[in-house]
């Protein structure tokens, strides 16, 4: 039988000094002394990549991406050949690669570069030999042979990537956390650590506010079916398994409480109710790459007119404001109310499918504490309400408690 593979990423705060490389090698190590094919994925020391960054603009404001990412990939080279060295000083063959030298092949889009191919013909061989390759994340080789680098959680995505193409039969992604929790402990005092969660349960926590993974990490687990273990660098312990619905026998119902904070409201009043307004609204926010998450319409009484409302991110929310005053004329509107005060909070689980009467619990249970519901949506396996800032911890807190997700 063919010994297990393995691929190990390393955060930024895993990695954060020279201490911490050497504990994060000798956590390599006792994995390869286990017989397992180990490869390697490091980010860049914490704080490195936004001093380069800094570095960059300071130089430059108006910089050429392709000489951006140059600069930004650094970071991860440096780690790269701190951590072969420290598994070297053990006694462990290793040897640091960077994304051209595999090569690990990407689109051209520099700064947020999408992985088109990895060719792991060579770092098969070298697994196979016993060596240990420690691969620089974040970063691979456009077309025209120019480094390129991943855009946020680029790491973790590279890490899924080489994963996905030697076949490995796990990846552990290292960080300050140890796991997946039913909520944010900082919010949460009685928040659980889960053991297991599926890819899709993961996938909307990431997109809802959970920093653990990166949405775009997950949903490549999730295409080339790899199995992620989320665990802490700084403690000895199993963390949380991301995995198909099949590896989870009995689903609970409700799995998380996520909350965004990263959500405005924006309302348009005494819209003319025709046909192509909503077009008329969205398509032009679509153009500007503003990406608009919840909607609802009121239509009047007599259905001449109707109040639109819908969220944006927090940080889109003048220039859509901006957009749409300057579209009034065209769009015949009353008024517009713009509304940064709110945060959406969303209940999870795959076990809604089988379960009813998720959503009336919800609504139930934020009534009995005064909060109010401005906007609601749902998708199969998820009910999100955007509410008043203010109420974020209460809501959260009390649907956690409602579910049974508190811990004993």
């Amino acid at each position: 039988m063919a010994p297990s593979r393995l691929v190990m990423k390393f955060g930024g705060t895993s990695v954060a000094d020279v201490a911490r490389i050497g504990a994060a090698a000798t956590r390599v190590k006792r994995e390869v002394d286990a017989g397992k094919q180990v490869a390697v994925v490091v980010s860049a020391m914490a704080g490195a990549t936004n001093r380069l960054v800094e570095w960059t603009s300071a130089v430059s404001p108006l910089h050429d991406a392709r000489e951006y990412d140059v600069v930004v990939a650094s970071g991860e080279q440096v780690t790269a050949g701190l951590m072969a060295l420290a598994l070297q000083a053990l006694g462990v063959n290793a040897r640091s690669w960077l994304g051209w030298q595999i090569p690990i092949r990407t689109d051209d889009v520099h700064g947020k570069a999408r992985i088109v191919a990895i060719d792991t013909d060579l770092l098969g061989e070298r697994m196979a030999q016993g060596q240990v390759p420690v691969v620089a994340g974040f970063q691979g080789q456009g077309s025209d042979n120019r480094i390129t680098t991943l855009g946020r959680g680029g790491s973790d995505t590279s890490a899924v990537a080489l994963a996905a193409a030697l076949h490995a039969d796990r990846c552990d992604i290292f960080t300050d956390v140890d796991g997946v929790y039913t909520s944010d402990p900082r919010v949460v005092a009685k928040a659980r650590k889960l053991d297991k969660i599926t890819y899709e349960e993961m996938l909307e926590m990431a997109s809802l506010g959970a920093k653990v993974l990166q949405t775009r990490s997950v949903e490549m687990a999730m295409k080339h079916r790899v199995r992620l273990q989320v665990l802490s660098s700084f403690e000895d312990k199993p963390g949380t398994l991301v995995v198909g619905e099949d590896e989870i026998v009995e689903q609970e119902m409700v799995s998380g409480i996520a909350y965004n904070r990263d959500e405005a409201k924006i309302t348009l009043t005494r819209v003319p109710d025709r046909p192509g307004v909503a077009a008329a609204i969205f398509g032009p926010l679509a153009d500007a790459s503003i990406n608009v998450d919840m909607i609802v319409q009121n239509v009047s009484e007599d259905g001449s007119t109707t109040d639109m409302t819908f969220t944006v991110a927090k940080s889109d929310l003048a220039r859509s404001v901006r957009l749409l005053e300057d579209l009034r004329a065209t769009l015949g509107y009353r008024a517009l109310v713009p509304d940064p005060n709110v945060v959406k909070v969303s209940v999870i689980g795959v076990g809604m499918r089988s379960h009813a009467g998720v959503a009336q619990r919800m609504f139930s249970a934020l009534a009995e504490k005064g909060i109010n519901i401005q906007v609601i949506s749902t998708s199969e396996i998820k009910v999100s309400v955007l509410i008043a800032e203010e109420y974020t911890e209460l809501a959260v807190r009390s649907l956690h408690t409602v579910y049974g997700l508190d811990a004993d």
